[in-house]
């Protein structure tokens, strides 16, 4: 199969619903509406939706029953990256090759529009659940749960706090650890787990995928690291070098440029190794993990 082409078409598929989810400028306050509507749609390739609609094929399932939540972790990944720009977390400028929320709306309104996507998640997953049979609300909230602490200070929000309390320190393998497995992790396993369990996964795939998800975290966040270092500005949409900037613990700067690129590789593998008890079409899902070495945004 051809990954890009795969991507791109359940991209339009994420963004077809996100339009018809999202609001336009039409509807008063039209700024707010604008301003979320800018950085749903700067760009991306939809991975945390495109795992949770993987995760179901992976398992022989239909997944466009599950647009809604696949477009409602997108909603929280981009409110997370509107804050992440603000001048008080990573102050950037640039984020997919287009000016940051911040700094075509102002701050006050970029943080609005954060929240407000936060907001219209948690929406879309309460309509979701009003729909699905009876038989499956336990298993709809048992979702709506895991995604809430996977996006609070048990998962991306705590990882956001020691990131910061971390800038210009020096730190330790368990606290760079702690930083990108909820900063970072949290959202994808979320993402995974979110479409194994609403296409009734079993306790052994649901183990499965969710060791992918956590083998596909660590390796997305070293690729990050390293691209921040070694990567190409024009092609990241936003300037290298931020991290050092930032005084960020990452993983080239504990272990090296080196290392870091050998552990990317393990933890793809590990990644891969995981998909191999699954009944479904696996082969979305292992050819992600596998670009992740190459990839240059």
């Amino acid at each position: 199969m051809n990954l890009k082409s795969y991507l791109k078409e359940r991209a339009a598929l994420v963004d077809d619903s996100m339009a018809l989810l999202l609001q336009d400028k039409s509807v008063y306050p039209d700024v707010i509406h604008e301003a979320m509507r800018y950085s749903v749609f700067a760009g991306g390739k939809r991975i945390r939706p495109v795992m949770c609609l993987a995760a179901a094929e992976a398992l022989g399932k239909e997944s466009s029953h599950l647009l809604p939540v696949a477009c409602a972790l997108e909603m929280i990944h981009t409110y997370s990256l509107i804050h992440d720009d603000l001048p008080a977390m990573d102050n950037d400028d640039y984020r997919r090759g287009k000016l940051t929320n911040h700094k075509v709306f102002g701050e006050g309104v970029a943080v609005l529009a954060g929240d407000a996507l936060l907001t219209k998640a948690f929406e879309v997953l309460a309509g979701f659940g009003c729909a699905a049979p009876a038989g499956m609300m336990p298993i709809v909230l048992q979702v709506i749960k895991e995604i809430a602490l996977a996006s609070g200070t048990n998962g991306m929000i705590g990882g956001q706090v020691v990131d910061l309390q971390s800038e210009g320190k020096e730190i330790d393998t368990k606290t760079l650890q702690y930083i990108h497995t909820h900063k970072t992790g949290a959202l994808f396993i979320t993402s995974i787990r979110s479409g194994a369990l609403l296409s009734e996964a079993s306790e052994q795939e649901l183990t499965a995928l969710t060791g992918y998800a956590k083998n596909f975290g660590l390796a997305f966040q070293i690729t990050d690291d390293l691209l921040d270092i070694l990567g190409d500005a024009e092609k990241i949409g936003k300037p290298v070098g931020s991290d050092i900037k930032n005084g960020k613990g990452t993983y080239p700067a504990l272990y090296g440029v080196e290392r870091s690129k050998i552990l990317a590789l393990e933890a793809v593998e590990e990644a891969v190794s995981n998909l191999k008890a699954l009944p479904g079409y696996t082969k979305p899902l292992e050819l992600l993990a596998r670009f992740l070495t190459d990839r240059e945004s």
